[in-house]
């Protein structure tokens, strides 16, 4: 757990960022050799966006960006930190969090700027950075959650490419007006299991160099069977203890706002949550799995249709690679 003493730091404001390309089941289906029904029946899943040739990871974090700047009232001047969750940068280096602060313009320097990385569970870490940083100093951030997983697919491998889709969100956060706020967060990592979802070459273990590409080294693997199973083991029992530690009633949820990593999976685990009364928010149909995206997407999504009111408690659940899971409770 990582209670913050600090005065309350809340989130002022939302925006999220997609692509104008829709992808439909057909057209991401044919070459894996499936068709729009078995993607429907095995993901829910209905269509996607994948970015344009010329859209990196930081165009679309910064149309997310500007949008929660735009709600939350503020410039990119008054920021105090930009912090990325994405396993899908620009570049190796420097880190995509600089692209998107010099792409809004702020002409303040004294900017923590930084990306985080805990794959699909990438927003969560980046906003606990974000909000640890406000906590102490003050000031206002900005933690974005960003991905354009369409550039590391295998177009013929059906358990990865039918998934994916391309997005961004993002969240201003700073001092709380009311008594309203983040609560509180958890954490969880399972590193023994971290060869189920990864990407084996570019990086130090397995540059990627010609050998590489020519086995197909530099596209997202996942074991999509043995995540599921260790999600729907391991999500239910980590809920009940975070809000057990956090000293509220399962009852007292309002919203569930989750990773959106596969619509019949939702489906499965919502029951076992146990919160009778909490909407869990999806984009999943529509969005497909958006990577560290998917998270403050959905929120976006929520917020922006009026569906969050003041009070609610809101319950933000991070699944990612590593495997890690993660949580923060939110009084919106």
């Amino acid at each position: 757990m990582s209670p913050h003493t600090a005065p309350p730091v809340a989130i002022l404001g939302t925006g999220s960022c997609v692509p104008d390309r829709v992808m439909s089941n057909a057209e991401v289906g044919a070459p894996a050799g499936v068709d729009d029904a078995w993607i429907v029946r095995k993901t829910g899943i209905r269509e996607r966006r994948w970015a344009a040739p010329d859209q990196a990871t930081s165009d679309l974090a910064t149309g997310a960006a500007r949008r929660a700047l735009e709600a939350a009232g503020i410039t990119a001047d008054q920021l105090s930190a930009v912090v990325v969750g994405t396993s899908t940068p620009d570049h190796q280096q420097p880190a995509t969090a600089a692209f998107v602060h010099q792409n809004l313009g702020g002409s303040r320097t004294a900017v923590s700027v930084f990306d985080v990385n805990s794959v699909c569970a990438g927003f969560m870490s980046a906003l606990e950075a974000a909000h640890a940083l406000v906590a102490r100093t003050g000031g206002y951030a900005l933690a974005i959650g960003a991905d354009t997983y369409s550039r590391i697919l295998n177009p013929a491998d059906r358990r990865s490419v039918i998934l994916f889709g391309d997005g961004a969100g993002a969240v201003v956060i700073g001092p709380a007006d009311d008594a309203g706020g983040i609560r509180t967060s958890a954490f969880h990592i399972h590193s023994g299991l971290t060869g189920l979802i990864r990407v084996p070459a570019g990086g130090s273990r397995r540059p990627y160099d010609p050998a590489a590409h020519d086995a197909g080294l530099q596209y997202f693997t996942m074991d999509g069977r043995a995540v599921r199973e260790f999600f729907m083991s391991t999500v239910p029992g980590l809920t009940k203890q975070f809000l057990h530690d956090s000293e509220v009633l399962p009852s007292d949820i309002a919203h569930v706002v989750p990773h959106q990593a596969n619509g019949l999976m939702l489906d499965e685990m919502a029951p076992t949550l146990d919160l009778p009364r909490a909407t869990v928010h999806r984009t999943v149909h529509e969005c497909g799995n958006t990577g560290a995206a998917s998270v403050p997407l959905t929120l976006d999504r929520a917020a922006r249709s009026g569906a969050l009111r003041r009070g609610d408690l809101v319950l933000l659940l991070g699944m990612g690679g590593g495997m890690s899971i993660s949580f923060t409770l939110v009084e919106w």
